[in-house]
C-alpha cells in the first residue's frame, strides 16, 4: 500500500533532502488532501514540532478533521495529553518518534504510561536511521542504537514500526530493499518503509515484503511510475 506523506514546516508541506535540505514546499497544504483522496491512508508529521522548533498542531487538526482518509500523526508527541489530543482531532494513531527514546535507550517509563493511556493498537514507533543508526530529535542526533537492538523491547508498546531509511530521503534515488529486508527478518510487527522510494517496482518489492510504502517526493513531482 501507497501512503502519501505531508510533511509540515512552517505552515507548509514540505519535502526535504535527508530531512535537512528544502527541496520543495506547497502552500495549499489543505488541497493535497484532494491530491491523496484516492489513497486509503495519509501520515502528516509536524517536522517543527518534532525539532523542537515550532509547532504546526492547528494545522495537524484540520487536517485530521477534513481527510476523507484515514491519519495518521507523528512529530514532537512527547505526552499522553497530546497524543490524546490528536486522537480526538481525528487521527486514527499516533506516530511517536523521539520520545520513544531516553539517555540512548528505549523510555520504557513514556510507552508504558501511553500505551496504558490510549493503547498499544493506537501507537505506531518511527524508528529512522541513518548509516544504520537510530535516528532521534528531527534526525539531528544519532543514537548508536540499531533498530535490531530496540525492535524487541518496543514491540511490548506499538502495534507497528514506521523506519525511514534517511540516507536516500527525497533524494529520489531509490531506498534500499536489501536494509528493508534485513529489517522485516527482525522484527514480527507491520512496518511501513520510508525514505526515497521513487517507484513502482519498489512498492511491490515492499509490498512482498509485507510493508507499505510512505512516500513523499516522488508523488508531489508525480514521478512515482
Amino acid at each position: 500500500m501507497i501512503i502519501p506523506c505531508i510533511d509540515l514546516q512552517g505552515g507548509r508541506a514540505v519535502q526535504l533532502v535527508h530531512g535537512r535540505k528544502l527541496r520543495l514546499a506547497v502552500k495549499d497544504v489543505f488541497g493535497l488532501l484532494d491530491r491523496f483522496r484516492d489513497y486509503p491512508l495519509l501520515h502528516v508529521i509536524d517536522l517543527d514540532a518534532a525539532a523542537g522548533s515550532g509547532s504546526n498542531a492547528r494545522l495537524v487538526r484540520e487536517l485530521c478533521r477534513r481527510a476523507s482518509m484515514r491519519v495518521r500523526v507523528g512529530g514532537g508527541i512527547r505526552t499522553a495529553a497530546r497524543a490524546k489530543r490528536i486522537l480526538a482531532a481525528g487521527a486514527e494513531k499516533v506516530i511517536i518518534g523521539s520520545a520513544a527514546f531516553l539517555h540512548g535507550g528505549v523510555n520504557d517509563t513514556f510507552l508504558s504510561r501511553l500505551a496504558a493511556e490510549i493503547g498499544k493498537k493506537k501507537i505506531i514507533v518511527a524508528v529512522d536511521t541513518e548509516r544504520g543508526r537510530v535516528l532521534v530529535r528531527g534526525w539531528r542526533e544519532k543514537l548508536r542504537l540499531t533498530p535490531e537492538d530496540v525492535f524487541p523491547e518496543l514491540e511490548h508498546y506499538a502495534s507497528e514500526f514506521l523506519c525511514t531509511y534517511v540516507d536516500a530521503e527525497g533524494t529520489m534515488r531509490g531506498t534500499n530493499l536489501r536494509w528493508f529486508r534485513q529489517l522485516r527478518k527482525t522484527t514480527r510487527l507491520p512496518i511501513t518503509a520510508a525514505g526515497g522510494i521513487r517507484s513502482l517496482r519498489e512498492v511491490r518489492q515492499l509490498e512482498q515484503l509485507g510493508m507499505n510504502a510512505a512516500v513523499g517526493m516522488a508523488l508531489y513531482l508525480d514521478q512515482l511510475r
